[in-house]
């Protein structure tokens, strides 16, 4: 089974547009990088359901981050993705999670940001609170404020995949109101072990086997991270020489971990010579 894949559709007879993610490889990837409790390996992966969701509604080339914040038991989960559906995540908690914790008894007064940054273009950020029952309907509710147009976000994961479906109205002049609760009622039948075990063709079949139902090509999604040692470099830079020498002599090197892909990157005195005389740092130091 092709897993790791998002899949966009469209209704010939109605303005109304669909989405499919499924996810293993990339989840796991996301996850391997740190011992995750249950409730938060499950948060992560509708989390990059969603942001996989989202990013396949740019318009532009750029970047995506999907935010979570707040005070509770968690105080952040984000994953960061690009219109490539190239994505990367961490999360940060401070004690035991209760089974069967709510979206508001894990974050407490919490708040989701997504931020669209094109590669072009201005910036754009939006604020919702996270005030509902799930991940998805503080989703819904994004839209709702950002687009005004009735979008049904429906998110799943188990630890070990993670899946999503969004089902949107299209920007029309026409009376698609009953067309999209009509398809709403359909998507909402789907069942976690459908989309986590069949390929994408069947799990629409069995929702949409009335409808006609044009499919794109699916787009891979990956896990991809950023972190380089070069940007480790950059960021040393912009700390005064004098307090870098200072952690060199009391530690012997610098350490840059990468909170996301937990990788670390090490800088020794010569390293340090290097960075600060505008030369490439050694690559074989890590």
């Amino acid at each position: 089974m092709s897993k790791d894949n998002l899949h966009r559709y469209l209704f010939e007879n109605a303005d109304v547009r669909g989405e499919l993610v499924q996810l293993e490889q990339s989840y796991q990837e996301i996850l391997s990088a740190h011992t995750y409790p249950t409730q938060i390996q499950e948060l992560l992966g509708e989390l990059m359901a969603a942001t996989s969701l989202l990013t396949a509604t740019l318009k532009f080339s750029g970047d995506i981050s999907v935010q979570l914040q707040g005070d509770g038991p968690i105080s952040l989960a984000v994953i960061n993705g690009n219109n490539l559906q190239q994505l990367r995540g961490v999360a940060r908690w401070d004690g035991e999670l209760s089974d069967g914790a709510t979206l508001q008894q894990l974050f407490g007064k919490g708040h989701m940001v997504i931020t669209l940054s094109p590669a072009k273009g201005e910036r754009y950020q939006g604020v919702v609170a996270l005030d509902k029952d799930s991940l998805a309907a503080c989703l819904e509710e994004y839209f709702t404020q950002s687009e005004q147009l009735p979008t049904k976000i429906s998110l799943f994961a188990n630890g070990k995949q993670a899946a999503g479906m969004l089902l949107q109205v299209l920007p029309s002049e026409g009376d698609h109101n009953a067309e999209f609760e009509h398809l709403e009622q359909l998507t909402a039948t789907v069942k976690a072990e459908e989309i986590f075990d069949l390929e994408a063709e069947e799990v629409l079949h069995r929702l949409y086997h009335q409808e006609e139902v044009r499919l794109f090509d699916p787009i891979e999604v990956t896990f991809s991270c950023t972190c380089s040692r070069e940007r480790s470099a950059s960021a040393i830079r912009t700390v005064s020489k004098a307090e870098i020498d200072t952690i060199i002599a009391e530690q012997g090197k610098i350490e840059m971990g990468c909170e996301y892909c937990n990788t670390t990157y090490d800088f020794d005195s010569i390293d340090v010579e290097a960075i600060f005389s505008n030369t490439q740092a050694p690559e074989t130091k890590q």
